[in-house]
């Protein structure tokens, strides 16, 4: 890939990872309730779902998805509940007691596997993908390098994006963790923007 073509493709990775999503909304969440250090569970569960998106597009699966209505609303509606679905279970979600000792902390595997879900049940990203991706590939070179390189590159900066952007921000926020007060006002505030998120995905 030639070098101006990379840079390219940085500038719109950085694009597609600095725009608010369900992404970022996943690590912020998960930054206040799991930590900085282990928020990073969530955000290479959600980079396993990209690399998915890239080989779905690649294999040329995604242009399927893209011209079958049918397939494409089911993804759509599957992924706008799953989301409502995080936030009603967010708002409902008891504060920590405080007299109880530390809490459990999740799973390492369950937050990588919610994470995995939240980017792989958007549909929007395979129709992204699918517009952006043939952009920066040369047809006359080997594919694989490409794809290779491209899925390097994506995944690196939304890694660092999603980590020392999103993640290190929640951190601001942490202090409200510190009373049960503060946290049903963390619950409410992110279960209602997964809600948000997944209503504007099944509406637009």
């Amino acid at each position: 890939m030639q070098f101006s073509l990379w840079l390219a493709l940085v500038g719109t990775g950085v694009m597609i990872s600095v725009t608010p999503g369900a992404g970022a909304i996943n690590t912020m969440s998960n930054a206040l309730t799991a930590g900085f250090r282990r928020s990073m569970w969530g955000i290479l569960g959600q980079q396993l779902a990209l690399v998915i998106h890239i080989i779905i597009v690649a294999a040329g699966v995604g242009l399927v998805v893209a011209n079958s209505p049918l397939l494409f609303m089911f993804i759509r509606y599957t992924g706008a509940a799953y989301l409502v679905y995080l936030g009603v279970r967010k708002i409902l979600a008891p504060p920590e007691p405080f007299d109880a000792g530390s809490p459990l902390p999740e799973r390492g595997l369950s937050m990588l596997r919610r994470g995995a879900w939240v980017n792989l049940l958007n549909p929007k990203a395979i129709v992204f993908f699918l517009a952006v991706i043939p952009q920066f590939i040369r047809p006359g070179e080997p594919l694989w390098q490409q794809y290779l390189v491209l899925t390097a590159t994506i995944v690196a900066i939304d890694i660092v994006i999603m980590w020392f952007l999103f993640a290190a921000g929640a951190k601001q926020l942490k202090h409200l963790t510190n009373s049960e007060r503060g946290q049903v006002l963390l619950n409410r505030i992110f279960g209602s923007l997964f809600i948000a998120v997944g209503v504007l995905l099944a509406l637009l």
